[in-house]
């Protein structure tokens, strides 16, 4: 009788690459592909995810949510009544109310309001759920960004596209369940801490690509200037690590993190067939690449990464993140100095992509199981900081949703007359618990055992905004 092997001591065993780890995949039955394993907690809506994350805190009263206040009260002291202290995060001395400087006109159907800055989405409005009383717990960018992507404020805890990895696995098996876009321009706040897995399984953390480089997904390949590579260097030096993880794992059969290391060298292996068809944008015809804006000046980046987005969950990737946006100071949604210029620099980026990526799905029958969701990590102030800045707001921002199981054209909740609070607050946890319903997942019951806590994305709060679904 044969004895068993697991799939560790068989890759310690075998020599052969990137094919003999693809085949230890495809032999080895001891890990359960996701958490649920097939059986969701009631029937899903939507198959995949793309969220579209604008880094730096977008100004609702300037973009979704207008307020004829600030115009009728322009230079004056902002005085919210009641003795309700006004603070600013960083200096905003003085609170005079400033008006926003872009024209709001109604769209569609639904009549919703969208400024002039977002031209192209004024026309999707009908496709869209806006929730207009987001607010989040902070008003500092690095917390922020953790609260919308991981439920809690502070770092260590998976982020969203890791818990829906977790749960439900690999639609494909040849490309990543879990995709990052970000800003060629830089990482945002906490960088690859927005991606993180946490305490989940190393593997179900975000593959970082950049779409717009000539090598979006590093070392898949050997560099073309790397002439030691040789296929008898190769061999050697993955012999040598097979048997460091060989090692290695019978000291420590629970780390994740080999694992995790493991399992990327068998999606390395299958990647190199199918990840260049995916970034291969000469396919798409000259309609849809208009669509989205590939080629413009302003456009051209964003657009790609959109369209690669629709390209990677058309192929079976479950969960795409697009960022717009780096961190720091500069060149995100963080109008601290001038609105006027700030916000329309950012937004003509992405508002042709993000219309065209709707339409486009809409169009090839694949908004009706995808959902769509953009959000930031809070909004911005009704008063001016400087001349004509604005600072960090967590009391209101607005988020939307699109696609699979979304009502269209339909608005949920209402910031007061100001935009400076909500008036009926919906957190992180209910656009999160929102998501996984969609998704057939009870955010209750996804739950881990962490350090004595049963802990899940939603933390202890959160409910499905019933009011945006069909």
């Amino acid at each position: 009788m044969i004895p068993p092997i697991d799939r560790r001591r068989f890759l310690n065993q075998i020599g052969g690459g990137f094919g003999g780890l693809a085949l230890s995949y495809l032999l080895s039955s001891d890990s359960k592909a996701s958490l649920l394993d097939g059986r969701l907690h009631h029937a899903p809506k939507a198959k995949r995810v793309i969220q579209l994350f604008m880094n730096g805190g977008v100004s609702q009263m300037d973009t979704f949510d207008p307020k004829p206040r600030l115009t009728e009260l322009h230079g004056q002291a902002f005085d919210p009544g009641a003795g309700q202290l006004v603070e600013s995060v960083t200096n905003s001395p003085g609170f005079k109310v400033l008006k926003s400087p872009f024209a709001f006109q109604r769209h569609g159907q639904s009549g919703s309001s969208v400024s002039s800055v977002f031209p192209h989405m004024a026309g999707i409005v009908d496709e869209l759920a806006f929730l207009k009383s987001m607010v989040s717990k902070t008003n500092v960018h690095g917390l922020g960004s953790y609260m919308q992507n991981t439920g809690f404020t502070l770092p260590g805890f998976p982020c969203m596209g890791s818990w829906i990895s977790y749960a439900l696995g690999k639609i494909n098996e040849n490309l990543p369940e879990f995709v990052v876009l970000p800003d060629p321009n830089g990482l945002p706040y906490n960088n690859l801490g927005n991606f993180t897995s946490g305490f989940l399984p190393a593997k179900h953390q975000g593959t970082v690509i950049n779409a717009t480089s000539d090598s979006p997904i590093h070392y898949l390949f050997p560099p073309t200037e790397a002439k030691h590579i040789t296929p008898q260097a190769d061999r050697a030096g993955r012999e040598l690590l097979q048997s460091f993880n060989g090692d290695y794992a019978s000291l420590h059969p629970h780390d994740t993190q080999l694992e995790a290391r493991i399992e990327s060298y068998e999606l390395a292996a299958r990647m190199q067939l199918s990840a260049p068809e995916v970034f291969d944008l000469t396919k798409e015809s000259n309609a849809t690449t208009g669509l989205y804006g590939l080629g413009g000046e302003k456009t051209d980046d964003f657009a790609r990464r959109c369209l690669v987005g629709r390209r990677m969950i058309e192929r079976g990737v479950r969960f795409v993140q697009i960022w717009s946006g780096a961190g720091g100071p500069t060149r995100n949604w963080d109008n601290h100095s001038n609105i006027h210029s700030e916000l329309p620099y950012m937004a003509e980026q992405v508002d042709r992509p993000i219309a065209g990526l709707i339409r486009d799905l809409k169009g090839r029958g694949m908004l009706d199981d995808t959902l769509v969701v953009f959000t930031t990590e809070f909004g911005r102030m009704p008063f001016s900081q400087g001349q004509s800045g604005r600072d960090h707001n967590g009391g209101t921002f607005v988020s939307w949703l699109a696609g699979a199981g979304v009502k269209p054209g339909s608005t949920y909740g209402e910031s007061d007359e100001w935009g400076w609070k909500a008036r009926k607050p919906t957190y992180c946890y209910d656009l999160h618990a929102t998501i996984l319903h969609l998704l057939g997942i009870d955010h209750e019951q996804l739950t881990v055992r962490h350090h004595g806590i049963d802990r899940r994305l939603t933390d202890v709060h959160g409910h499905v905004i019933e009011d945006i679904l069909t």
